[in-house]
């Protein structure tokens, strides 16, 4: 997997989804630019997202809260003192190392260093605070000390009651929210699997207490179905439940939703959180805030703190999943073929147009149906290079289909449709080419 990884990489680079931060000044560990690809991709993934948890839905509404909080949100959230990783180092070689992603206790006298080999050199296990500490204001001192927010979560916790009241809402429902978060990460790495700055999607979903295991399950499940329907594998994703002994603060349960990224010790590594929050959040931004953050239940004339089911994804992981799920190697008679076989759901580019050659009136005539596909799909016109090499570059970057205009076109109007996963073409008439693409679409 890390030679796979260290193409797709590449291919990331080569084909404009993925930059290093900075990289004209040496690069910034751990920080990483969308191309124009990467964005593409990006987006189709968080408009699915927000299709699938607001759009189809009518107990679930949006939020975008600021990314600079007040500093008592971290106080009441735990994250001031409970956001911490364990860390060692080995004395020999001077790495670093999360403890709790060596996979083996690092105190053990036989404990090895992966990185050279030594045993019994880790230092004693410390902790370290995750968040990113800032200034507010002129004057950089204790009375003046923001954070910049690790997770999105809180933002919607304490938007509870303006959301509720101007959205109308009655329990059950949620709150969805896609945006930035920063964590210091002792050992961030594996391309954009874990960086200081990335984007969360996440959902907070509101409950009477009582209610937690049923939508715990609903909740799962909606998720793993969602991976699915963007076309990630099936035989690539599996629950992974948390032992109770190692548990967040928070959490009364929790499950992970990982992916097969094929790194590290264990190849498996979370994708999503799914996590049964208790009334831990409006409890504590209740008691610190001195605002009451009960609900009125009409029907029950009860009044009670709601109980929250979360829904955690990274924004950038659920990205690479689909990097890494798509990436495909064949040989075809002596030549390496490599494309991405994205769902056409949330391919940064659905089509391609082609003139078969610079002549004879074809590029005219494959403008004039790029223009035409262009209001419907994320189309692209290219007339440069080889016909062989710009379907090479559209299989790079997850193109599933591409319209050639040759020289039958000239004589009845049809043209060719060539499909990326399975190398097929078939003739179809150039005025029945949008709605063909959505035929295909439909099926995918």
């Amino acid at each position: 997997m890390e030679n796979i990884m260290e193409r797709l990489t590449a291919l990331c680079k080569r084909r404009g989804f993925v930059f290093p931060s900075s990289e004209i000044y040496g690069g910034i560990n751990a920080c990483w630019d969308y191309g124009p690809m990467g964005v593409r991709l990006k987006t189709k993934i968080k408009n699915r997202w927000w299709e699938a948890m607001t759009r189809m839905r009518e107990d679930v509404v949006p939020l975008d809260a600021a990314i600079l909080m007040h500093p008592r949100v971290w106080e009441a959230s735990g994250h001031l003192t409970e956001f911490h990783d364990p860390l060692v180092d080995c004395k020999h070689c001077k790495a670093r190392f999360r403890a709790d992603d060596l996979g083996f206790d690092p105190t053990e006298p036989e404990a090895q260093c992966p990185k050279c080999g030594m045993k019994g050199t880790f230092t004693e296990p410390r902790t370290f605070n995750l968040m990113f500490k800032t200034f507010m204001g002129p004057v950089e001192d204790a009375a003046h000390v923001i954070y910049m927010r690790p997770e999105t979560a809180q933002g919607i916790y304490v938007n509870f009651d303006n959301v509720r009241i101007s959205a109308r809402k009655k329990l059950p429902f949620g709150i969805a929210q896609i945006g930035k978060a920063f964590r210091n990460e002792i050992t961030p790495g594996n391309f954009i699997f874990r960086t200081r700055e990335f984007e969360q999607m996440e959902m907070q979903f509101f409950i009477r207490p009582g209610e937690n295991p049923k939508w715990f399950e609903y909740w799962k499940e909606e998720r793993m179905r969602w991976y699915r329907a963007i076309g990630i594998r099936a035989e690539n994703l599996r629950y992974h439940d948390h032992a109770e002994h190692k548990l967040a603060h928070y959490a009364q349960a929790a499950t992970d939703i990982e992916f097969q990224f094929g790194f590290g010790v264990d190849p498996w590594h979370e994708l999503e959180g799914i996590h049964d929050r208790g009334e831990f959040d409006l409890s504590h931004h209740q008691e610190f805030s001195g605002k009451k953050l009960e609900y009125f239940d009409e029907a029950t004339r009860e009044r009670y703190i709601p109980n929250i089911i979360e829904t955690s994804a990274g924004c950038d992981r659920t990205l690479l999943v689909a990097l890494i799920d798509g990436y495909r190697e064949q040989e075809i008679k002596g030549e390496k073929r490599v494309f991405l076989g994205f769902h056409p759901a949330i391919a940064p580019l659905t089509v391609a147009v082609f003139p078969l050659v610079k002549k004879d009136g074809m590029p005219d005539i494959a403008r004039k149906l790029f223009e035409e596909l262009m209001p419907h799909y994320d189309a692209v016109y290219d007339e440069g290079g080889s016909i062989g090499r710009r379907y090479a570059r559209m299989d790079e970057v997850g193109t599933p289909f591409c319209v050639t205009i040759d020289g039958q076109t000239l004589e009845d109007q049809t043209v060719t449709i060539r499909f990326r996963d399975t190398l097929e073409q078939e003739r179809c008439a150039a005025d029945r080419v949008r709605a063909r693409l959505g035929e295909l679409i439909a099926q995918a």
